[in-house]
């Protein structure tokens, strides 16, 4: 109940955003009418047709996202005719006229004819305004349609958009409430009716213009900066509170994510697999982790559910639940070009040869962000590269995903050896508190003198521990999915190669192309050699996810950092003069610096066409 009440108050706070601003004026044109010929039915078209294109958005893929291009033309050539007829009466009688007609060839009396017209006029406005405000996205709309788009269609996501649409139609009707009160206040004591329907008609139109020139969403623009954000962080963080260190989260309802995906939102910790055994079992559990001087007690939060869903296993043939009974088993979520899981992975591996001969099993359960990271070669390159030596479960369908009910990049679940989920933590962090975890299931199984001491971080390169402090910068994507501050000039062009200019100077954590490329749905592609790539950050260290071009040729790059080479700050993939070469679809680190940490202009400029870009991350 609780995520829907977050959806509805999220899209509450739509009426206060900006790109909702030019919808406005549609909206306040139908006021002094009456509720059930006007406002009810432009309403509830809004919230039907927002809900419809959320839903094919998040499950339809680029051509839904294309198809809502077209479908805001159409709505904008709808709302700007009905701009013009409020601005000419003698237009709107020639254009209402047949609508009336046909009602009254339907309807026993003209009045009817009227009424009905007038009904589906403000239904149409409705469709309009829907199709027009679908992209008004802050983080919880955008949690939601990503979550949906990882985990596929469902009822849950579409009560989820239709509470989200429910919300902004709540609070647009509180707006036509009391507009229509201000309307019909000013109609008596001015007497200039017509005036204000010509006022309103401007609007309007200037509500297309600003819509046509993209002034509505400032479309990779600054979009994770601008409207209701920090009100929908707060609603998050008031309802999911969370403690975690950065994360990189993706689910359907909420996330915290020092990498940002999925917008920036924080989220419920609360997504294990529970089921019906916190019952005798559980307490049980708890009273034998209850002696004098031991531990805490660890709730029962679920069972370890199926391993089933994994296409294929690395490092060991498939295990099963019931082979795992008798072992403590620590269960991690991870991905191979996810920054958070790489800083992670060095305690896990340690954990795994530590605790090994102890009866401890390390489970890495392997499901991908992005298309790349589905290639079971890609995997196992990976695997090898990392030195990952426990076994690990290609969940390229999301199956296991879904069958824990995660909803984090890294997220650890420890069991117990009953096959109880004993448990969990997201992100990165706390590692200490994980080893003890550790440590107690296992003296609980009986195991006898432990390896002593805890486990240090060993990490380099991306493994390495992050300088959290410094990180000013956030996850930023470079697909147009999800991508925010694209700060090119001129308009970005859509699945097409286009000239692209870094243009005079960038704000901290904007971004710009130079050169020929194509701006895609998860990554963009240099079309020719000697395109660029800029990012003012401010943060330690700077990590690329890069892959080479499509027929596998490897792609030459430079890095500079405000102009000058890296020297002693260069990352782990490049040399003192920023040279490096993108050879596979992983994550680079191109910049890890040294000394006080303060903003920067990064460059990295490409040599040979065809590179994939796909994210920045940064620690």
């Amino acid at each position: 109940m609780i995520q829907f009440l977050i959806a509805w108050l999220g899209g509450v706070l739509t009426i206060v955003s900006p790109c909702i601003l030019p919808v406005l004026p549609f909206v306040f044109a139908r006021t002094g009418k009456p509720f059930l010929q006007s406002s009810l039915p432009l309403l509830v078209g809004m919230a039907a047709t927002f809900s419809a294109v959320g839903a094919l958005a998040a499950v339809g893929g680029g051509w839904a996202v294309a198809a809502n291009q077209y479908g805001r033309i159409i709505a904008l050539i709808v709302m700007a005719a009905f701009g013009l007829t409020l601005l000419l009466p003698k237009l709107s009688d020639a254009m209402t006229r047949p609508l009336v007609a046909l009602g009254a060839r339907l309807s026993e009396s003209a009045q009817g004819a009227e009424r009905g017209s007038a009904v589906w006029a403000s239904l149409l406005l409705g469709v309009a305004t829907g199709l027009l405000w679908a992209p008004c996205a802050g983080p919880i709309l955008g949690l939601i349609l990503t979550g949906a788009a990882l985990q596929g269609a469902s009822v849950h996501t579409s009560l989820l958009l239709l509470s989200y649409a429910a919300g902004a139609a709540t609070s647009l009707a509180l707006a036509l409430a009391i507009g229509g009160k201000v309307f019909t206040a000013m109609k008596k004591s001015l007497h200039v009716s017509e005036w204000l329907k010509r006022g309103l008609g401007v609007a309007v139109l200037v509500g297309v213009a600003a819509i046509a020139a993209h002034a509505d969403t400032g479309f990779l623009t600054h979009l994770s900066l601008a409207g209701t954000n920090s009100l929908e962080q707060s609603v998050l963080d008031r309802f999911h509170p969370t403690k975690n260190g950065p994360q990189d989260a993706l689910m359907s309802t909420a996330a915290q994510s020092g990498d940002a995906a999925a917008g920036n939102a924080a989220a419920s910790a609360t997504s294990v697999a529970t089921s019906a055994t916190t019952n005798a079992g559980g307490t049980q559990a708890m009273a034998q982790a209850a002696q004098p001087g031991s531990p805490a007690p660890l709730p029962v939060e679920g069972t370890l559910p199926s391993l089933d869903g994994a296409v294929q296993w690395l490092n060991s043939p498939p295990l099963t639940a019931a082979q795992l009974r008798g072992k403590v088993v620590l269960v991690d979520f991870w991905t191979y070009s996810c920054i958070n899981c790489l800083r992670t992975l060095p305690y896990v591996k340690a954990w795994a040869a530590k605790y090994k001969d102890a009866g401890l099993v390390v489970i890495g359960v392997h499901t991908p962000e992005f298309a790349f990271e589905k290639d079971v070669g890609n995997v196992s390159r990976a695997v090898k590269d990392l030195k990952v030596d426990f076994p690990v479960a290609i969940d390229d369908n999301y199956k296991i995903w879904r069958a824990f009910n995660n909803q984090y990049w890294p997220a650890d679940y420890f069991v117990d050896a009953q096959g109880r989920i004993r448990a969990h933590h997201f992100g990165e962090g706390d590692y200490a508190g994980s080893e003890q975890t550790i440590r107690q299931l296992l003296t609980e199984a009986g195991a006898h003198n432990l390896p002593g001491g805890l486990v240090k971080d060993d990490g380099t390169g991306a493994e390495a521990a992050p300088e959290m402090a410094d990180v000013q910068s956030p996850e930023t994507y470079v697909g147009y999915d999800r991508a925010t501050n694209f700060a090119s000039p001129g308009e970005p062009v859509l699945d097409k190669p286009h000239r692209y200019t870094l243009g005079n100077g960038l704000g901290l954590n904007d971004w710009a192309l130079d050169g020929t490329w194509t701006l895609g749905a998860e990554h963009t592609d240099l079309d020719q050699p000697g395109g660029a790539i800029a990012f003012r950050f401010h943060a330690r260290d700077l990590h690329l996810v890069l892959g080479p071009s499509a027929n596998g040729q490897p792609v030459r790059f430079q890095v500079m950092i405000d102009g000058k080479p890296p020297g002693a700050n260069h990352g782990s993939d490049t040399d003192a003069n920023g040279n490096g070469t993108v050879t596979n679809q992983r994550l680079y680190q191109l910049i890890r610096q040294s000394g006080t940490i303060t903003d920067h202009t990064f460059e990295i400029r490409f040599l040979d066409p065809g590179v994939r870009a796909y994210a920045f991350t940064f620690g």
